[in-house]
């Protein structure tokens, strides 16, 4: 099973995303990027080899993916990013697989205070008919987080693991779409709120054309 790296940004505005690897996580010591279609490119993809190892149908428990050491610039950027909640995305055969890099925990409200903490465990569920993936599911099961409160800290090491399960299902290939579709990671608000932002653009464009038509008339000379 291949497994690609894609992009992180902050869950508030999805348009705004950068390379996975942009993050200090574990990668390749080698980065390969796939071949990507037209569409790909023009939806911001940035798909890249990963260092998961997960055979079709085999359950894995806890693996190692790396282990890293953080210097403090990695810390805080890592630090940031969570703060500003991003999200990642992995791709499973064309399966958009998306989470959060980490966690906030509120604390106290005034003068606010929080804990910061980040994932370093993945557990992937596979949803398989026959010989077929038909839906991929990854979360953060039965592993706590890391914290990263401290900012004393000058250096921080990280293990990453990940599991995997697989799952029967009756749903067929030729419907996974519709059943991928159901599943969405982000509110079907935030559609709402960028449809809204259009059509106010669209609004205000036409007024503004309303506004110059009537400048130019009474600019014209009386005859």
């Amino acid at each position: 099973v291949i497994i690609y790296v894609n992009k992180v940004g902050p869950y508030s505005n999805p348009q705004e995303t950068y390379h996975y690897y942009s993050l200090p996580v574990c990668r390749p010591s080698k980065i390969v990027s796939k071949d990507l279609t037209l569409g790909e490119v023009l939806s911001g993809d940035r798909m890249a080899h990963s260092l998961y190892e997960i055979k079709f149908n085999e359950e894995i428990n806890n693996k190692q993916l790396c282990s890293l050491t953080l210097n403090y610039d990695e810390i805080n950027a890592l630090r940031l990013s969570i703060e500003e909640f991003y999200f990642f995305e992995f791709v499973i055969d064309d399966i958009p697989l998306r989470g959060f890099v980490g966690q906030i925990e509120e604390t106290n409200l005034f003068p606010h205070k929080h804990h910061i903490y980040v994932y370093t465990h993945h557990h992937f569920d596979f949803h398989i008919n026959n010989n077929q993936i038909i839906y991929v599911n990854i979360s953060t099961k039965d592993h706590p987080p890391t914290s990263l409160d401290d900012d004393s800290v000058r250096t921080l090491k990280l293990e990453f693991t990940y599991s995997a399960k697989w799952h029967k299902t009756e749903t067929t290939y030729k419907d996974r779409a519709k059943y991928i579709a159901n599943t969405g990671f982000f509110p079907e608000t935030l559609e709402i709120h960028w449809l809204s932002v259009i059509n106010s653009m669209v609004l205000v464009f036409l007024l503004m054309g309303f506004v110059v038509i009537i400048l130019i008339e009474l600019g014209k000379p009386i005859k």
